[in-house]
C-alpha cells in the first residue's frame, strides 16, 4: 500500500509539473516557429537588399550564409531559453558544447577560417574561372565553408575553403587579357619562313586577337620527325576560347593551301612474297 501511495504522490507531482511547464512548451514552440518565419523574411530582404545594390557578388554570397546560421543560432537560445534554461546553465551548456564541437569539427572551422580568407584577400570571385584542388572551373557560390565550381562539363564541384586557402590557385580571370600558346610541327622539307608568316597573317585576320603586344612565332624545337613552331598571342579574356580555336582550324587549312606538311605518325608495311 505504501508502494502504491509513493507512486500516486509521484504521479501527481508529475501531472503538476506538466501543467505548469505547459505554457512554457507551447509559447516555445510558438516561439519557433513564428521565429523561422522571421529568420526566413530576414534573409530575403537581406537577398534584395544585395540585389538592388552593387556589391560584390562573394560578399554577398559570404554575408547571406553567415547572417542565416547566425540569426538561426539567436533563434535556438531563445527558444531553449524560454523553456526554463537559465542562461548561465545555457552559457556553461553552450561553452561545453562548443568545446566539443570544435574538437570534433576542427576541419568545419578550418574551412570557415578559410572563408573568411578568402573574403578578405579576395584571390577569387563569383564569376572567376579558376584552377584549384584538381579541379577547373567558374566560381558558382562561396558560402562559409565552402566553395561552388561549375565545370567545364556543367558538373558542380564543391571544394572546402579550408583547402582553397591553404592550397595554390591559379585564376584566369584575375587580368583582362591572357595569353596563348599553340605548338604546330611542320615537316622538315617546308619552308620555314612561309609557315611563320601564315601564322602571324592567322593572328593579323582575327580582330579578337590583340595586336599589342604583336604575336611571335618561334622555332622551339627540331623534333625527330618535324620542325616544332610555337606562336603566342594575346585575346582578351572573354574572347580567348573562340581566338584559340580560329588559330588552330586556320592553321591546318592555310598550311594545307600552300602545300605545308603537318607531320603524323606513319607506319610502312612491306610484303614479302613466299613465291
Amino acid at each position: 500500500m505504501e508502494e502504491l501511495r509513493n507512486f500516486e504522490k509521484h504521479l501527481e507531482n508529475a501531472i503538476d509539473w506538466f501543467w505548469g511547464f505547459m505554457p512554457d512548451l507551447i509559447l516555445a514552440i510558438i516561439i519557433f516557429f513564428v521565429g523561422l518565419w522571421i529568420v526566413r523574411f530576414i534573409n530575403k530582404m537581406v537577398r534584395r537588399f544585395f540585389d538592388k545594390k552593387d556589391y560584390d557578388e562573394t560578399l554577398e554570397s559570404f554575408l547571406q550564409s553567415f547572417i542565416s546560421i547566425t540569426l538561426k543560432v539567436l533563434l535556438f537560445v531563445v527558444v531553449v531559453t524560454q523553456l526554463g534554461v537559465k542562461s548561465s546553465s545555457l552559457v556553461a551548456m553552450v561553452g561545453a558544447a562548443g568545446l566539443a564541437i570544435g574538437l570534433a569539427l576542427q576541419g568545419s572551422l578550418a574551412n570557415f577560417a578559410g572563408g573568411v580568407l578568402i573574403l578578405v584577400f579576395k584571390p577569387f570571385k563569383v564569376g572567376d574561372w579558376i584552377s584549384a584542388q584538381g579541379l577547373d572551373g567558374s566560381v558558382k557560390q562561396i558560402s562559409i565553408f565552402s566553395t561552388k565550381l561549375n565545370t567545364f562539363g556543367n558538373q558542380v564541384a564543391i571544394i572546402p575553403n579550408g583547402q582553397l586557402s591553404n592550397g595554390s590557385i591559379v585564376n584566369y580571370n584575375m587580368e583582362d587579357t591572357r595569353r596563348d600558346k599553340f605548338d604546330v610541327g611542320i615537316g622538315y622539307g617546308s619552308n620555314i619562313k612561309t609557315a611563320k608568316d601564315i601564322l602571324l597573317q592567322i593572328c593579323a585576320d582575327n580582330p579578337d586577337i590583340l595586336k599589342d603586344p604583336i604575336p611571335e612565332v618561334y622555332v622551339g624545337e627540331l623534333g625527330d620527325s618535324s620542325v616544332n613552331l610555337t606562336l603566342r598571342f594575346w585575346a582578351k579574356n572573354e574572347l580567348f576560347w573562340p581566338a584559340h580555336f580560329y588559330v588552330i582550324e586556320e592553321t591546318k587549312l592555310r598550311f594545307d593551301e600552300a602545300g605545308i606538311e603537318i607531320p603524323f605518325p606513319q607506319r610502312v608495311i612491306h610484303g614479302i612474297d613466299s613465291d
